[in-house]
This record gives C-alpha cells, structure tokens and sequence, in this order.
C-alpha cells in the first residue's frame, strides 16, 4: 500500500510521451538500501524496485542510474553507482544480484555521488528507496539542502512503530520538503501503486513540473501538492 497515491494510466501518458520523445532525454537516479534491515523483506522488494526500473524505461526518454550501499562505511562498506542506462532489464538484473550485508547507511555519500552527476549534466529527479536512516539529520539536510535535484522518497514498511523507524519518517519528510520533492510509503507488494507513481515521476524527470502537471492525473495532484509546500 502506498500512501496518498494513484490512478490509471490516461490518455494523456501516451500523448505527454509522444512529445517528451521529440525533445529531450531525461535523466534519474535511483538510490537503494541495502543494509540488513531490509533482509526480511529483501527478495520482494527487489522484485518490485526491478519492476519500477522497467517502468521508468517504458517512457523511452529516461536514461537512469542506480546506486546502492550495504556493509559498515568505516569497513569498506560498499556505496556503488551503476552506468547510465535506458535499458530497465539491465537495472532490474543488476538489483536482483544484489544481497544485504550489515551496516549503517551511507545516504550521504550518496547525495554526494548525485550531486557530481548533477554538475556534469541536469539530473531530473532522485528516488531514494529504504526504510531507516542511522545518519545525523543535519548532515543530510546539508547534503541536500543545496542539491537542485527533487528527491522522491520511498520507506517502506508503513505499519512499524519502533522509534528508529518514526525517525527515519521524519528525515525522509523533511529531505523531500528540502529538495521540493515528494514523500511516500509502501509495503512489499504494491507494484501496482508505485508503478503508477513513477509514472508521473519519470514525467517530471523528463519535462519538469510542466509535464507533470499536464498529466493531470490524481497521483500527479498529489505530487504537486508536497512538491509546492
């Protein structure tokens, strides 16, 4: 289930991507947890974030780029960026080879890997998919404080209560506060909802809010009402 989403594709999807395949290409990055927390979980949702990497490839004006951290930063933990691609199933390959290990997040270098592919070329938009965050909020509100890239964030696992979790919620809500980007939740199995949803995100990585808004659909509404808070 995903929070304050969705509709049915329109004809307006198919008429906004004949015009964005006569103009630009967009670009969007995807940044995935893959620390431990998210082992329970993890082969499902790497089925649903594979789905949404193809999804985001349907538009055929989208070129992405996944990055994804696991194991302790102090240790050699891994924060790795994959090449630019317009091809879903070369992503979608690439998360379902990937496992959790152990370790902290590593948001931060992240943001930071972003923001030099922001300085080298435009990037539209950032999705950031996870559930905790053991980084100092600060820090990342710096981080992305002075980004230019809207930040999309999805954490899942809406129905816990333990406090790491509801603070996690609150720096997820205000990094896309920040960024005048969009905050929602989800479970495992909502492919359906956050197909839907990026939809419109891989629109406004392409035309900006303009694009978004001539889609005119409810989950675009609801976009541009967080993104204009």
């Amino acid at each position: 289930m995903v929070e304050n989403l969705p509709t049915q594709p329109s004809k307006r999807v198919a008429d906004f991507l004949e015009r964005a395949k006569a103009s630009h290409r967009g670009r969007l990055i995807f940044v995935v947890d893959a620390t431990a927390s998210r082992q329970p979980t993890w082969d499902a949702s790497a089925r649903l974030q594979a789905q949404m990497f193809d999804e985001a490839s349907r538009l055929g004006t989208l070129d992405v780029q996944l990055i994804y951290f696991r194991g302790e930063r102090d240790y050699g933990g891994e924060c790795t960026a994959s090449p630019w691609t317009s091809d879903g199933r070369e992503l979608a390959r690439r998360m379902t080879q990937v496992t959790c290990i152990t370790g902290h997040t590593q948001y931060g270098k992240a943001f930071e890997h972003v923001r030099k592919e922001h300085a080298k070329e435009p990037v539209g938009a950032v999705v950031v998919i996870g559930d905790m965050c053991e980084e100092a909020a600060p820090t990342l509100y710096d981080a992305v404080g002075g980004l230019g890239v809207p930040c999309f964030m999805f954490q899942e696992g809406g129905d816990r209560s333990e406090h790491e979790y509801r603070n996690a919620n609150e720096i997820f809500r205000e990094m896309a506060r920040l960024t005048k980007g969009a905050y929602s939740q989800f479970r495992p199995g909502a492919e359906r909802e956050l197909a839907e949803l990026l939809r419109e995100v891989a629109a406004f990585a392409t035309g900006g809010l303009t694009a978004l808004s001539d889609m005119r659909s409810e989950a675009a509404a609801k976009l541009l009402g967080q993104m204009k808070k």
